[in-house]
């Protein structure tokens, strides 16, 4: 289910038979998880699926139900936050209005009771690290969101910790500010190299930043491994759907003798890894958009089909197309200059070799 971890030393977070109920209702259940020194983890998932609740527990802020949670080997399950060595960048900035960029950095510290000179050289080394230096004498009032954000992660980083966690920093600013503030944190975790765990629904900041996303749905975590794994070898229906945009085309049929049977065709398999090479029965066949070929380059694929354009998006740099297939719409992704328009004819083909394959009812992949 999970790919190979990055090679670190021990691990810095270790989650072991957390649970977590609220009443009668269970939120997270039964949850293992090993976060290693150094790694960027992503908990991924919609609204609801426990992702924030897990980092909540991992910050001290819920009590948990059972389980515990050990942090660079030391058992923190009932400790206080301040007390676990973390820093915490919440989706608010929760800044204090009334002080400066500098008195908003230092006012922690100086409740700890840091002395005076340590305060000054963390403030200086997170304001130049963040880029905000210009920024020390103004008052959040003055600032725009993404420089408030930036004060937000200064706050965590003066605190000089191991573990960053993240609580969907980034989703009060627009498309461009997020983007820019993506790389940043992306180029933090490159020069500090601290562990960092980070909660969000959106599939492009996981699949930009992560180590490895755990894929959370119900109070579970349903995959485990490198972007590129989930992506490509999803374990479940679920991840399939739920990674990528558009999301992957389905074809539901049977599978037996080498070859997937659906209303839309025969499909040959031949390529696909089975996980068991007795696999049969009824099937789900998934294949991204970007998979399939189109028009002349379809010619070349073991699998054909005849479609009609419905609808045609064009983004730039690809065109989007929905095509009928029989009873069946799929997405097609196709060059930029594409020049389609609904009602076209379009031939499209497909190999098994990038295609998904599940198990009608459990939905797990074959």
């Amino acid at each position: 289910m999970g790919a190979a971890k990055p090679v670190h030393s021990d691990p810095s977070i270790e989650i072991k038979n957390l649970h977590l109920s609220f009443g009668s209702v269970e939120v997270l259940k039964d949850l293992n998880l090993e976060i290693d020194k150094g790694e960027f983890l992503v908990l991924l998932g919609s609204s609801g699926c426990g992702k924030s609740t897990l980092l909540n527990c991992i910050a001290g802020l819920l009590d948990v139900t059972d389980g515990q949670i050990f942090i660079g080997g030391r058992n923190v399950t009932w400790e206080e936050p301040s007390d676990r060595g973390i820093g915490m960048v919440f989706q608010s900035y929760a800044l204090y209005p009334q002080m400066s960029v500098e008195g908003n950095l230092s006012f922690g510290l100086k409740n700890a009771r840091i002395p005076k000179a340590e305060i000054a050289t963390r403030v200086a080394r997170a304001a130049k690290t963040l880029q905000i230096e210009p920024l020390l004498k103004r008052k959040p009032a003055a600032l725009s969101g993404g420089q408030r954000q930036r004060v937000a992660i200064g706050r965590a980083l003066v605190r000089d910790v191991d573990v960053f966690l993240f609580d969907e920093p980034l989703s009060n600013l627009d498309a461009k500010l997020r983007a820019d503030l993506r790389v940043e944190i992306k180029q933090l975790h490159q020069t500090l190299e601290n562990t960092m765990i980070y909660v969000t629904h959106d599939q492009i900041e996981a699949m930009t930043l992560a180590d490895r996303i755990a894929i959370m749905k119900g109070g579970k975590i349903l995959q485990l491994a490198s972007p590129n794994e989930i992506y490509s070898r999803p374990a479940n229906k679920y991840v399939a759907e739920f990674i990528g945009s558009p999301t992957m085309n389905f074809f539901q049929g049977e599978l037996s003798d080498g070859a997937f049977s659906c209303a839309a065709g025969r499909f040959s398999t031949e390529g696909y890894e089975f996980a068991n090479a007795s696999a049969g029965g009824s099937a789900w066949f998934g294949i991204r958009p970007e998979h399939i070929q189109c028009g002349d380059e379809a010619a070349s694929q073991p699998n054909q089909l005849e479609s009609r354009v419905q609808l045609v998006e064009p983004l730039g740099s690809d065109t989007l197309a929905r095509v009928g297939v029989g009873e069946n719409q799929i997405w097609v992704r196709l060059d930029g200059q594409a020049g389609l328009k609904p009602g076209d004819p379009l031939t499209i083909g497909f190999s098994a070799t990038l295609a998904n394959i599940f198990d009608s009812t459990t939905e797990e992949r074959l």
